[in-house]
């Protein structure tokens, strides 16, 4: 379950629970950090894109890839062949 809101709220998550918090601001194009936190130690995974170039590159690259596919479910790791389809 995601819990959009902690406004207020201290104290652990109930178990299964996952936050996440967004700030956008000035001129950040884009950060995005994942963090795994556990008492008294955390590991944290960040990106940071300076141009959203990189972003369109991506949805190009997307689009490109499903012209002329089947109709059906696909994801970001069909795209990049790291799907079954």
């Amino acid at each position: 379950m995601a819990r959009y809101v902690r406004d207020g709220v201290t104290g652990a998550r109930r178990a299964g629970e996952i936050g996440f918090a967004v700030v956008r601001g000035g001129s950040i194009v884009g950060e995005h950090s994942v963090g795994f936190c556990t008492e008294g130690e955390t590991v944290t995974l960040s990106h940071a894109a300076g141009d959203r170039i990189m972003f369109a590159r991506g949805a190009i690259a997307a689009a490109l890839w499903v012209a002329g596919r089947q109709p059906g479910e696909y994801d970001m790791r069909d795209v990049l062949g790291f799907g079954a389809s």
